[in-house]
Parts: C-alpha cells; structure tokens; sequence
C-alpha cells in the first residue's frame, strides 16, 4: 500500500497510513532520542530530559489517575541537546543549557525566563578558534549537592556561579588538552557545521562529591580526568593511565559511599573503538581499576552510576542496553528485562528507583529496587523470601493498562516482593495485612474463593499488593446502587506488617503508610474520616446481611408452603405466613430498591436506604478531610431508619418465625411431603 510509509528523522520517526496527509507524532509513539537525565525533590519527583530536535521535558514519574499522560509533562528550561539542572531547593526554577553556550533559567511558578549564559557571545558560523569559552553541544551544567545557590557549568574550564546566573566565575584552569590543531571550523567540504555542536577541547562531564563539598571532578572529551579536592585546592590530572587517548569522559560518578572514590565512563567510538571503558578510584584518582567484566565487548559504555543505598551495587548504560554489578564492579550482568535493546544514554537513581534515558525509546522507570539491594542473590536463598517493603505514601492512583500515547503508572499503595521456589509454587499461600497492635487488617489466599481475597503466586519474582483500603462492605449478587461506594477506609498513617503464610513458617516485615506530602498533615481530621467511613460501611453491610436474611427466609418459607395443598393448612398459619412475608418484604423494600435489574433503572426507581448511607461513603472519602457535620446529620438520620427496619426485622425473627416454627410441630405436618398424583 503505497499510502503507508514511514520517516525517520532526527527527532524520531513517523508514519502516515494516508500518503503523507496526516502523520503520527512524538507524542503518541516512544521513539524519544534523549540526553542527560536528572531528577528533582518534588513530590512525586519528576524527570528531567532533553530529546534530540524536540524540547526539553521535566514529567511526573508518577500520576494519581491511571496513567501517565500528555497532563503530567511539561517542557522545561534549555533545549534539545542541553543538560538540565532544577534548584535543588525550589524546582519550580530550572536552569536548562542550549548549543553555543545558551543557559536558560526558566520559572515555572510565572513562566517567565531569563538567559544567563555564561558568555553570551554567539559562535554561529566560527570554528571553536573564535569562542572566549569553548562550550560543546552537550555541555555540563548541575547544581551543587550541598549548597543549592551554586550553580557550575563547564566550558573548557569550569564556571560558578552564586546568583543564579547573574554572575559568574573561573574556578579551573583549562581542564582539556587544548591541541588547537582539534580547533579548527567542522564540516564541510561544502556545507560546513559551525553550531558550536562538533566543538572539541570542551568538557563533557562535571559532578560534586555527594559526600564532601567543594570536591570536584571533571572530565573532557578529549580523554582527561582532573580532581580537586576541596574549595580553593589545586586541580589534579588523574586521567587513568590505561585510558587510550582520546577517549570521550562521558560521565562522572563520585562514590556515594567513600569521599575519595569515583567512577569513569569513557567511549571511543568515534575513533572506530566499540570497546567499553569504565573505571574504579578508592584514592581521588592516584590510581585506577577496569571494571569491565562482563559486559560485551561491543557494548560500549556511555555511563555508570552507583546506588547510594547499597555499596557496590552499580548500574551502566551501554550502546546495547543495560548492566548490573552488585560487587563494584568486579563482574557485571545484563539487566535488560523488559527493557528495549537500545542505546542508554544516562541513568538516575532517586527514591528506590532507576531511571533510564534511551536513544530511541524514550523514557524508562524500575520504580523498586530492594531485591538488587540486598545482599546475596535470590537463587542462593533457600525457601520462601519476603523483601522488606518499601514506605508508601497514602496518595490516589492506580496502574490500568496504559491507553496509547500513555506511560505505565506507578501503582498506588503496597506494592512488595516475596520470591517462591518452583517446588512451592502449587502450594497454598495466606496473606496478611497486621496494624501496629497486631490486629488483622485484611487477608487473602491462594485457597480463597471470593475474588476480592483471591492471591495468585508464581515459581520465581511475585509481587503483592494492597491498595491501602480496609475490608470493603458487604454487597449481594445482582446488587445496584447509583452513586455509592462500598469501598473501606482507606489505612490512617502509621505502622503496619505483611505476613505471608506457608505451610509451618511466617514470614512478616513492618512497612510504614506515610500521610501525603502534598498536604499539611491532620491525623485528628483523618481518624474523623477513617470512623465515618467504618461506621457507615459497617451499617450497610449489616443491612445488606440482614437482606441475605430475609430473602433465604422468604426462599425457605415459600417453598415450604408450596409442598401442601392450601386446604390442608390451618388459616391460622396460613395467615401467620402471609403476616410474615409482608413484613419482611416491606423491610426488603425500605432497605433497598428490589425493582433495579439494571445500572439505569434508579433514574425511574427511587434508592433506598442503603444506597443513601453508601452514597456518602463515595462522597465523604474524597480528601483528606474529615465528615461534614451535615454529612453526619445525614448519616446519624439514616442509620436511625436503617435501625428500625432492622429492628422490625429482628421482631419477626424472634416472634413470628418462631410462633410459626411452634404452630408446625403442634399441627403436626410432615417433614417430608409427598403430594398424591393427579
């Protein structure tokens, strides 16, 4: 069909099913070439990224709907190529670079922005020769990790400034091999390509130790790495010595773990080498170890970054994908899963997390890694293992399948992990939720019928979850309510525990459910909401009981009256009989809406009681906020009828039903009836 084609460009790809008419675009398929990613301390913490030919984007990694959408990102500061650096201490301002050394410092709060470029000389059409300050098209720019009013950017040396780009200053000395024979205008023969992007003797990568301040490492693109020590020590070159020349220092990552180490990654595929480079230092660089093990010798590495929570436990990113190494380096392993073989070209950590920028495929997100943090691999542990879970925010959201154009959603509430053997995996399995007292909040199993308490386990990885909600209320088949929740309250802040059953052994790890930061925090509000909720369901569910009741009575009585002839009934049972089944059908009837067959029918058939008293459970458990007091009113009011139809009902359960039981023996009537034939 000659209608359909598709085009790749420097932005992505697009296809068109109409010859070209319409076309497909960025937004709808994940085909994104990004560059550095950062995140921020928002809550949710967002991402940060520049995507080649598009803009800069900074996007949730988490919604409180569904999916992740078009709503959760947003453009940002700088543009396609640059580096990003929100201000630690207010990310609503965010300062984003450009090619030919363009710095954006961009509010968000009013939209306003403002350039603050180091040296606002535009380069356009000259060779590097012609710039003050070589700026590359990637060039670093960050914030500091201990003061969040200073802000550096690198040229060919290194730039700091202490009022948000107002001002700034040289803290380096040319930190590259400055070989002006690697200066001259690029391109060409006959278009040449003088953008500042293919400027050379340039910095490529800048970080701060995160444990001690003014400790700085850069790294060039032509093959140096330089040390300082500390604010106003000289700098070091401690490129190390086994490192071809060259080779491009495409990123920094000081130990989190020890002030004097680091990590290196370097390629030199420009040059036609594909091997990868990466590097250890535990001496600020006097000396260094090759920590390539394992990963292909094709694969060349772009980054390595290290968890801050476990020691040793690192994370690269390769021209073909993606490795792990829990021993610092010693041995690596692929860790692609599910991820698409494709260029990484940075990686972040944040909150438990992996965030992976690709070449190609956009954005990814490991939301947890706990397995990865504790010591020992899973296949050495014999037998059943419950990870601890991580804390969770009691914030909305969900995880539904992604509509297209849409990111995977973090799940809201538990989400831990427990590892089974394969021999277990047809085992039965009980779960647990425990509050802080030990009291059993909710249960499910692997054994369990209603769907609601059904859990699934699998030989290998499985993950449980728990929306955070108490035990729903009780329902009844062919149930229709208009507007109304039988949902439980959603689990107050504190300390609770997952206990996982099997066979003699329990296994149980504590977990917090914390209050959601996005809101000044009223336990006393939430403990009001929490009893209204309980109290209400509880009602419905005794109704709703009481219901179950009265229809298997109704059932039973029916059918025993029908085994007899009416003459062979005394009227007086007869009339006890029909006494019986008015009143409890007129309680029926006042507790709920028995003429609803379909979603629809109450805009004819009015609701009855329950449906009222649940329809203030959808209302009132919307927020954080505690009940109305007219919302009370209304539930104090309703529960006093619902009280008297049950009331009504419990009369004939203790008069009426047992008269009538009475009045069988003494009549005599037969347990079994046999009814002549005809």
């Amino acid at each position: 069909d000659p209608r359909r084609m598709i085009i790749g460009d420097d932005g992505g790809a697009q296809v068109t099913y109409d010859g070209g008419e319409t076309w497909t675009t960025y937004h709808n398929q994940p085909t994104a070439q990004f560059y550095r990613v950062v995140t921020d301390d928002h809550f949710p913490f967002r991402i940060y990224a520049a995507q080649q030919d598009n803009s800069t984007i900074r996007i949730q990694h988490r919604s409180f709907e569904g999916a992740i959408t078009d709503r959760h990102w947003e453009e940002t500061a700088g543009c396609e190529c640059g580096h990003i650096a929100p201000k630690p201490d207010d990310p609503e301002i965010v300062f984003g670079g450009c090619y030919g050394g363009f710095i954006q410092r961009l509010d968000h709060r009013t939209g306003l922005s403002r350039v603050v470029s180091v040296w606002p000389d535009n380069p356009m059409g000259h060779g590097v020769e012609g710039m003050r300050y070589r700026f590359q098209w990637n060039f670093p720019i960050l914030f500091s990790r201990h003061d969040p009013d200073v802000l550096y950017a690198g040229s060919h040396v290194l730039h700091r400034s202490r009022d948000q780009g107002e001002s700034w200053e040289v803290i380096s000395p040319d930190l590259t091999r400055n070989d002006t024979t690697r200066m001259g205008p690029s391109g060409g023969p006959i278009t040449r390509d003088n953008t500042s992007v293919e400027y050379y003797c340039t910095l490529f990568a800048v970080a701060e130790s995160p444990r001690t301040q003014g400790v700085l490492w850069a790294g060039s693109d032509d093959g140096l790495v330089w040390v300082r020590k500390g604010e106003g020590a000289s700098w070091q070159n401690v490129t190390p010595p086994d490192l071809p020349e060259w080779a491009q220092i495409n990123a920094l990552e000081p130990d989190p773990h020890d002030p004097a180490g680091c990590y290196v990654a370097a390629t030199r595929y420009k040059s036609g080498d594909y091997r990868p480079y990466l590097y250890r230092t535990r001496d600020y660089g006097n000396s260094w170890t090759a920590i390539t093990t394992g990963i292909g010798m094709e694969h060349f590495t772009r980054v390595v970054r290290a968890d801050p929570d476990r020691q040793g436990l690192l994370f690269a990113g390769t021209e073909s994908g993606l490795y792990v190494s829990v021993d610092d380096g010693v041995r690596w392993h692929p860790f692609q899963q599910n991820l698409p073989v494709v260029p990484v070209t940075d990686l972040a950590l944040k909150d438990g997390a992996l965030i992976v920028a690709t070449q190609g495929r956009g954005l990814w997100i490991m939301d947890d890694l706990t397995p990865l943090r504790i010591p020992g691999l899973v296949k050495d542990q014999p037998g059943l293992t419950l990870f601890p879970p991580r804390d969770v925010f009691r914030v909305p959201g969900s995880a539904t399948p992604s509509p297209a154009g849409a990111g995977t959603n973090h799940p809201a509430g538990l989400r831990a992990l427990f590892h089974v053997p394969k021999e277990w995996e047809k085992d039965t399995f009980d779960f647990q939720i425990l509050d802080a007292k030990g009291a059993v909040v909710r249960t499910w199993g692997t054994h369990r019928k209603a769907k609601e308490e059904k859990r699934e386990v699998a030989a290998g990885a499985n993950h449980f979850s728990w929306d955070l909600q108490y035990p729903p209320s009780q329902g009844f088949e062919g149930m229709i309510l208009w507007w109304a929740s039988l949902d439980g309250p959603v689990a107050l802040p504190g300390t609770y525990s997952l206990c996982i059953i099997h066979r003699e052994d329990t296994l149980i790890r504590p977990f917090r459910v914390l209050p959601d930061p996005r809101i000044p925090h009223d336990s006393v509000a939430l403990e009001d909401q929490f009893r209204f909720l309980s109290e209400v369901n509880a009602k419905v569910g005794e109704a709703h009981r009481t219901l179950g009741e009265i229809r298997e009575i109704r059932q039973q009585m029916r059918q025993w009256m029908a085994r007899y002839e009416p003459d062979s009934l005394s009227d007086s049972l007869k009339d006890l009989a029909g006494r019986i089944d008015s009143t409890i059908t007129l309680v029926e009837t006042r507790l709920y809406q028995t003429k609803n067959e379909s979603p629809q029918d109450p805009l004819n058939f009015p609701i009855r009681l329950t449906n009222k008293l649940a329809h203030l459970n959808s209302l009132m458990r919307q927020g954080p906020y505690r009940p109305t007091r007219q919302a009370v009113e209304v539930r104090d009011a309703l529960i006093r009828d619902i009280d008297a139809c049950l009331a009504d009902w419990a009369a004939v359960r203790t008069g009426d039903l047992v008269r009538f039981n009475r009045q069988i023996r003494e009549e005599g009537l037969d347990v079994i009836r046999v009814k002549p034939k005809p």
